[in-house]
């Protein structure tokens, strides 16, 4: 598995709470075996401790998002490096489930699990991929969704860094609001017009009554 790839465990971890919603995922063992993997090592040796080290780490990972979907690429950085001083990895040569045609091992780095508790080891795993990620591609590809009231993070892996949303789903909520406004707007403005037509036809009247009683 390319390193890279471990950045999508950051994103479901920050996911599993939206604060415009006042909404948490992460709120009992099964919750957390379901974001670890239920097959996983780290499903067989969680305790309720993991619980509360893991939304302590969404918070801190949701601030490299937001500072990244802000602009603050030193501080986003910061953040990070801060993760990944606390939750170091232990990276391994591996590739024998892995065979290249010849049937000769295709070796890559993987993220060997050594970490103290299921927590640690996930949070070590994500910050890793996600240093990876960012080093790769830049600070700016981290993002927070821009639908209103989502607040969801996500990883931009378009070619032209166009990315705005978290899915398919919130761009097309987000641009029918955007059509709506529009709309109301150029209702506002055809309604102000007639006003002002109305307006002046009558003001028309009025100059022409005042004329014609001159005479």
């Amino acid at each position: 598995m390319e390193l890279a790839s471990y950045s999508d465990y950051a994103v479901r971890l920050v996911n599993t709470e939206e604060p415009a919603r006042g909404a948490d995922a992460l709120t009992s063992l099964d919750t957390v075996r379901e974001l670890v993997g239920p097959e996983s090592q780290s499903a067989r040796r969680l305790t309720d401790g993991d619980l509360t080290r893991l939304r302590a780490v969404r918070t801190r990972l949701r601030a490299v998002f937001e500072a990244a979907a802000e602009g603050e690429e030193v501080r986003a950085v910061d953040l990070l490096n801060a993760l990944l001083m606390e939750f170091p990895v232990s990276p391994q040569v591996s590739g024998h489930e892995y065979r290249d045609e010849d049937g000769r091992p295709k070796w890559h780095l993987h993220i060997a699990d050594h970490a103290p508790s299921a927590a640690a080891s996930y949070t070590a795993t994500a910050c890793m991929g996600l240093a990876v990620h960012l080093t790769e591609l830049g600070v700016d590809r981290l993002g927070i969704c821009q639908a209103t009231p989502c607040r969801n993070a996500y990883l931009d892996t378009s070619t032209n860094r166009s990315r705005r949303y978290c899915s398919d789903r919130c761009a097309t909520r987000a641009n029918v609001a955007a059509y709506r406004a529009r709309k109301r707007l150029g209702n506002g403005r055809s309604e102000e017009r007639a006003e002002d037509d109305r307006t002046g036809r009558t003001a028309d009247a009025a100059h022409d009554s005042s004329a014609a009683a001159e005479r």
